[in-house]
């Protein structure tokens, strides 16, 4: 018989394990490098006169810094991360050494604009009430739907890396698909999978293609090729995976992997509302941003490498070789112009952009405490020596292997930093020198740890996109794993023949 004191006693909550932050992940990562910087011993490479590592040249040496040293790099790593200056003498990064910038402070603030610029927009409303425009036009005709809005997503994911937003879009989609026969894992798999496309794609995207060419020391536009045909290819995949499953739910509800809720199966009876009005403001909002995303390609991509595929080739007279400084100038301006076109007033325009670079600065720290992370390693001189342990292990393999490891050794990363920004900091200064020595092109490695890091971000329960998605669609996660791991095994196929096409040709 229960006692009354069983009885009063509350009930007991179990706790649930959350996946630390990226920003938990690095300062842990942080710690744990400093302290593996005791143990593992320093060395270095010789540099040829454009400061690239030549292999063979390996030696150690003696790190020439004392733990007050050592423990002082620790407490200002995120302060190099962002703005320490490396000394052409000694090699050491520091604040207040002189020399060339080391720091992410480029990247930094670019992050910043370009979240004001995106912020900007979506205040305008024009790029909610465009989807939308374009939901309710193809709304009889689904499989058009279903590819239209994908495309449209990953246009977004592969040009800015459209991720986080797409929550925004579960409370017109779901319902939508559901008036058209199909069920709730259609919805999820549109949005995820749309924009999740994209960013593995990533083209020209900020924070992926972008941050981790920077860290690579070479151009945001170099391997633009390779990717964009990449992008063509697993996009028409995925969307026709996902119609597919689509046309197969709507013959045959029985074999919808989720089921129906209760009330699911009435939507498809419901009338469709109004078709949302695009106003003269809206049009011209959404021209502004596709031409601004249209000049940040045209400004970085290296246009005479690109047509003639000679590396080497003189550029011509119209390339503006632009990098962080100048996007960074470009998305401020654009953000301006965005509310000047949408008759924002001062006072809004100046609280949106406030409240974008706000909401951005999350990944521009994760950018920054990646960045502190190689500063230990380069004031301790144990990259090289990471270096050449990973040389060893790739020596001899074929430039098409070579690029196919670089794929797959990331994945544990970007389990553990999805953040791509992040992890593009804390892997390139790595895997860039790495591709030299294997005579790989520097934008090939780029384009597989990108692909790397978005085959991750589809499914993994540490990103926000892919879990906070599923929530709002009222799916469970473990029946969205089962929906997407045939298309993960193609796409996981499709990349590593990219990837080593790529290297054998470049």
């Amino acid at each position: 018989m229960e006692t009354e004191a069983e009885a009063e006693e509350p009930p007991r909550h179990r706790r649930t394990f959350t996946f630390p932050s990226a920003l938990t992940v690095l300062a842990v990562v942080t710690i744990a490098v400093w302290l593996l910087a005791f143990l593992i011993p320093p060395g270095q490479y010789d540099r040829d006169a454009a400061g690239v590592p030549v292999q063979g040249t390996y030696h150690r040496v003696l790190a020439g810094e004392s733990f007050v040293d050592r423990l002082e790099d620790l407490f200002l790593s995120p302060v190099n991360g962002l703005y320490g200056l490396r000394d052409a003498r000694t090699g050491l990064v520091g604040p207040d050494l002189a020399g060339e910038l080391y720091g992410a402070a480029g990247v930094f603030l670019f992050v910043l604009a370009i979240g004001a610029f995106i912020t900007v927009v979506f205040a305008t409303g024009a790029l909610d009430r465009g989807i939308a425009r374009l939901a309710h036009r193809l709304r009889e005709r689904g499989a058009l739907l279903i590819a239209g809005i994908m495309v449209v997503f990953s246009v977004l994911g592969t040009v800015e890396g459209f991720a986080e937003e797409t929550l925004g879009f579960y409370g017109l989609i779901v319902p939508l698909m559901l008036a058209l026969g199909y069920d709730r894992m259609v919805a999820v798999g549109t949005i995820i999978l749309g924009a999740g496309i994209g960013v593995l794609c990533s083209t020209v995207n900020p924070f992926a293609t972008g941050v981790a060419s920077s860290a690579a020391d070479i151009s945001l536009g170099d391997g633009i090729v390779l990717r964009f045909v990449m992008w063509v290819v697993l996009t028409a995949v995925t969307v026709a995976y996902v119609i597919r499953y689509a046309r197969r739910v709507r013959r045959d509800p029985a074999r919808s992997l989720t089921g129906f809720l209760p009330g699911d199966r009435e939507h498809a009876t419901e009338a469709p509302d109004a078709e949302p009005e695009l106003t003269g403001l809206h049009r011209a909002v959404l021209t502004t941003m596709v031409l601004v995303f249209a000049f940040m390609i045209f400004s970085v991509v290296p246009w005479s490498s690109a047509l003639t595929g000679d590396a080497d080739a003189t550029p011509y007279g119209f390339e503006l070789d632009w990098s962080f400084p100048q996007l960074a100038a470009l998305f401020i301006c654009a953000a301006v112009l965005v509310g000047l076109v949408a008759r924002m007033g001062e006072q809004r325009l100046s609280s949106t952009v406030v409240q974008g670079a706000a909401d951005f600065i999350s990944p521009a720290l994760v950018i920054v405490l990646a960045r502190g992370v190689t500063v230990i390693m380069n004031n301790s001189k144990i990259t090289d020596t990471v270096l050449h342990s990973i040389e060893g292990v790739v020596r001899g393999t074929s430039s098409g292997v070579f690029a196919v490891i670089v794929f797959v050794v990331n994945l544990p990363l970007a389990f553990l930093i999805p953040s791509t920004s992040g992890h593009a900091t804390l892997a390139m200064p790595i895997l860039a020198p790495l591709a030299d020595f294997a005579g790989v092109s520097r934008a090939v490695v780029v384009t597989a740890w990108q692909a790397s890091s978005g085959w991750m971000n589809l499914w993994v329960p540490t990103t926000a996109v892919v879990m906070g998605g599923v929530a709002l669609a009222k799916v469970g996660y473990d029946k969205y794993l089962r929906f997407a791991w045939p298309l993960l095994a193609v796409l996981f196929a499709l990349i590593c023949g990219f990837v080593a096409l790529g290297a054998a040709f470049t």
